[in-house]
């Protein structure tokens, strides 16, 4: 059955608002946590490395869930109810937090929450894929980026206003994530419309990664390559924390760094629609490739300049920019090299390389950090950022990128 709205062309109809407002929710639940979770982990006495450890291991875990959840679902009529579990296991990982007394704990609780965020990921990207026209994937994709960031921006806020009026108290803080994050799951079952659709006829898993195109699979080095350097930028927060409570006090610090982590989500979702709408325009690869040498920019800055609140500013509003290049340009860019029946496998393997790469890059960054200081971990992730870039301008070079009609 075919999807009416989609063929209308308008790019912006019901799934795309649902899945907009359930990536804004669940957003705002994760990074209430992800906000508070630094200092969280401080006041357990646990060291820099343990935070590279955690979203480490909780970014490889969703990988190969995302992976299982692509391939799976492309053999399904109905793509749906995967992603409402998913946000489901996703707003109660979450909630979880508060039952922590110590760092494993916060690991399990986060590796949790990231599992049901791999469930979903390429569900939801696919859902989103088969609800627009080609034309306007960029918009699309951009227009998820940006509210999801939106609940990123809304998220920290919260945590900032609601940790005093909680008494400090973390347990109470990530009870209350379970509001937005069963938002989310109600957006998704209630808002967003499935259409039924032909599943792809059995095959084996491997002859489904034959089936994906080989100029894909090029890009997925590429990818892969730059994320194994792209470390959580929650390891951001602890930086400013730890270089502005020598001048400011260990207080002051906290709510500096939680500060321009919002200034950063605000560039985020500010610049998503702006990829997305750069994307339908102009060459994906060339644009992405830009966003890559960007983060080399941002990973330098660390490396060469004196960390002050102007100069760690610059350093967070980057970080905030190139992400969203990264993310709206990878989706729309492998929505397009990839035929649209093998969009589930296609977002299911992008998202397992990208989640084996941060877990990587958080982990190595986090130890790097720990035996070297910030000089060597940051030239790591500059050198790989950089390799990125070089290897997606060599894959707009190819032959152009298919058209299927």
């Amino acid at each position: 059955m075919g999807n009416p709205t989609r063929q209308n062309g308008k790019w912006l109809n019901p799934t795309i608002v649902g899945i907009g407002l359930a990536s804004l929710f669940s957003d705002w639940s994760h990074e209430i946590a992800s906000a508070v979770m630094p200092a969280y982990l401080a006041s357990m006495g646990a060291a820099a490395v343990w935070l590279g450890v955690i979203e480490g291991f909780s970014d490889g875990l969703a990988s190969f869930a995302k992976m299982g959840s692509g391939f799976y679902t492309d053999r399904l009529r109905r793509r749906k109810p995967i992603a409402v579990l998913g946000y489901i296991v996703t707003a109660f990982g979450t909630a979880s937090f508060g039952l922590a007394t110590t760092a494993w704990h916060v690991l399990l609780a986060r590796s949790c929450a990231w599992l049901g965020r791999g469930v979903r990921t390429p569900v939801r990207k696919a859902l989103l894929a088969g609800s627009v026209t080609r034309e306007t994937y960029g918009r699309a994709f951009g227009f998820e980026r940006m509210m999801d960031t939106l609940g990123a921006i809304i998220g920290p806020a919260s945590a900032f206003f609601l940790l005093p009026l909680v008494g400090g108290y973390y347990p109470t803080l990530f009870g209350l994530t379970l509001i937005p994050g069963l938002i989310a799951v109600a957006m998704i079952a209630f808002v967003v419309k499935e259409q039924d659709r032909k599943p792809v006829p059995h095959i084996s898993f491997g002859e489904s990664l034959k089936a994906l195109p080989p100029r894909f699979r090029r890009f997925l080095i590429a990818v892969g390559l730059f994320g194994a350097g792209d470390f959580a930028h929650t390891l951001l927060i602890l930086l400013a924390t730890q270089r502005l409570s020598l001048t400011h006090g260990t207080l002051r610090a906290v709510s500096i760094s939680t500060g321009l982590y919002i200034l950063h989500n605000v560039f985020y979702a500010s610049f998503s629609m702006v990829s997305g709408w750069l994307a339908d325009h102009f060459n994906k690869g060339k644009l992405l490739a830009f966003g890559y040498f960007l983060a080399a920019s941002m990973a330098s800055a660390i490396i060469f300049l004196p960390l002050n609140v102007w100069t760690l500013a610059g350093i967070f509003v980057t970080g905030g920019v190139y992400v969203a290049m990264e993310e709206t340009l990878e989706d729309s860019f492998c929505a397009e090299l990839v035929p649209e029946e093998h969009h589930g496998m296609a977002f299911g393997t992008l998202a397992t390389v990208n989640g084996i790469g941060d877990f990587a890059s958080s982990l190595i960054v986090g130890l790097l950090w720990t035996a070297f200081g910030t000089k060597v971990a940051f030239t790591y992730s500059a050198i790989l950022f950089a390799v990125g870039g070089l290897l997606t301008l060599r894959i707009t070079q190819s032959p152009t990128t298919m058209r299927i009609n």
